[in-house]
């Protein structure tokens, strides 16, 4: 049997971090096959590099350096660190031949490049690591495993058959014979062979891709927290630890709000029925929340409440636009420009409205304006939304359901200010004022979730 583990940046970031990570790999009684982030702080750095280009190279490259052999010196002894350093060496040469590559700086795939060697780093400490502990292990990139990327620059997706192919080859050899490879996460290859992200937060994806081209037994997101909560624990303390959740109601709280999860981890392992763990790293005798296909039925009404805040709607009317849908497709091209989210769309006889990013609202304008005169009559622009989730069973064939939610809201003495019905049979999404979402979420969790009815906020 095989486990895929995956670790975020906060439980690589520290040589006590990497030393409790090792402790878990080894206690591990499936074969691992291991995929990790860069250490915390990296990538953030490698992107402010990559947004001031050119830059001062030699001191890039200089606390680079120092960070990641820092690290490795307080987990390694003498013989150890010598090994580590022929390794590290190599790649260090590659990655500073980047930097120094006028040529490549040009490419539009420069940045994915440039971004996603932090990743190069941290499975190298970490592979080394775990040798020193006694395990057998091999550090691999992506480039070694056969991750095969398609699309745009800083947006790639996993191309799932070929990696199958490729993986099958170069790392399943490994696993027979009891070494525990360690992955890069966060991007995959093109066909030319470079680098090519898979968006922020993409390791965890990587993992799911991992896991989907092997064949695997259970995917373990490994991260700073306990598992999915039933709201943000920041808005609401006594938020309840979800044990077990099926694969829609996971994806939904991840693409509307829970930080837990990348959005895009559930597809992969969804399409083959693997089960997928999200655990804490620190607390790694907690079980945390296991997702699958099946689980049993809630006794609440919600299971969870999430919260995506900073929103706008941008609403467009035309006369009679929904019987012009070649309009409404102009205009839905046009926004994809950008590759911006569209978290909902709501339509009427003239009007059709986008519920996006604040961050993206003056370039879809932009792009808005570029259209014919005739196509478009006015363009509005609400600030200030949130988006709220609610997470249930079966809410669409529960008799009442909205009902009892948009009272919870009037409750709140907030105002509806568009809605998602319909789409999902496991969730509920609406608009609020963003002063009023949460206190929307509270009386839903106090309600709903925890079902204490007669108390205050």
């Amino acid at each position: 049997m095989i486990t895929v583990m995956k670790f975020g940046g906060t439980s690589v970031g520290s040589p006590e971090a990497l030393q409790r990570v090792t402790r878990i790999i080894m206690n591990e009684k499936n074969s691992p096959v291991v995929v990790a982030s860069a250490m915390s702080g990296v990538t953030n750095f490698l992107v402010s590099c990559a947004e001031r280009l050119p830059v001062n190279r030699e001191n890039i490259i200089a606390e680079f350096r120092k960070k990641h052999v820092d690290v490795a010196a307080q987990l390694l002894n003498d013989e150890q660190m010598a090994e580590f350093m022929k390794d590290f060496n190599v790649r260090m040469r590659d990655f500073k031949n980047l930097l120094e590559d006028e040529n490549a700086s040009k490419d539009p795939f420069y940045k994915d490049n440039l971004t996603s060697q932090g990743e190069r780093f941290s499975t190298l400490i970490l592979s080394h690591t775990l040798r020193a502990a006694g395990a057998k292990s091999v550090a691999l990139t992506s480039e070694d495993c056969g991750i095969c990327a398609e699309g745009r620059p800083l947006s790639g997706s996993a191309d799932l058959q070929k990696t199958e192919a490729m993986m099958a080859l170069k790392v399943k050899p490994y696993i027979d014979d009891g070494v525990i490879p360690v992955i890069t996460g966060f991007y995959g290859i093109k066909g030319d062979g470079l680098p090519l992200t898979f968006g922020r937060g993409g390791s965890d994806y990587s993992a799911a891709v991992v896991a989907n081209a092997m064949n695997v037994d259970l995917l373990e997101i490994w991260t700073d927290v306990d598992g999915f909560m039933s709201a943000d624990p920041h808005i609401i303390p006594d938020a309840i630890k979800i044990d077990e959740m099926n694969f829609g109601e996971a994806a939904e709280l991840a693409y509307f709000g829970a930080k837990v999860l990348h959005p895009r981890t559930i597809e992969p392992v969804r399409m083959k029925h693997i089960p997928l763990n999200v655990r804490n790293s620190f607390k790694p005798e907690e079980p945390g929340t296991t997702i699958h296909h099946l689980r049993k039925q809630m006794e609440s009404m919600l299971m969870s409440v999430a919260i995506k805040t900073d929103l706008s709607i941008i609403t467009i009317s035309s006369a009679e636009i929904a019987y012009h849908p070649e309009m409404v497709a102009r205009i839905i091209e046009k926004i994809a420009e950008n590759e911006v989210v569209i978290y909902s769309i709501s339509t009427s006889l003239s009007t059709v409205a986008f519920l996006v990013h604040s961050n993206d609202v003056k370039s879809i304008l932009s792009k808005l304006n570029t259209l014919s005169p005739g196509d478009i009559e006015r363009i509005e622009v609400k600030n200030d939304v949130a988006l709220v989730c609610a997470v249930g069973d079966n809410l669409l064939s529960k008799c009442g359901v909205s009902g009892d939610i948009f009272a919870a809201v009037k409750e709140a003495k907030a105002n509806v200010e568009m809605i998602s019905e319909g789409a999902s049979d496991v969730s509920l999404n609406f608009v609020v004022p963003m002063s009023k979402a949460t206190d929307v979420v509270k009386i839903l969790h106090r309600k709903y979730v925890r079902g204490e009815s007669n108390e205050g906020l």
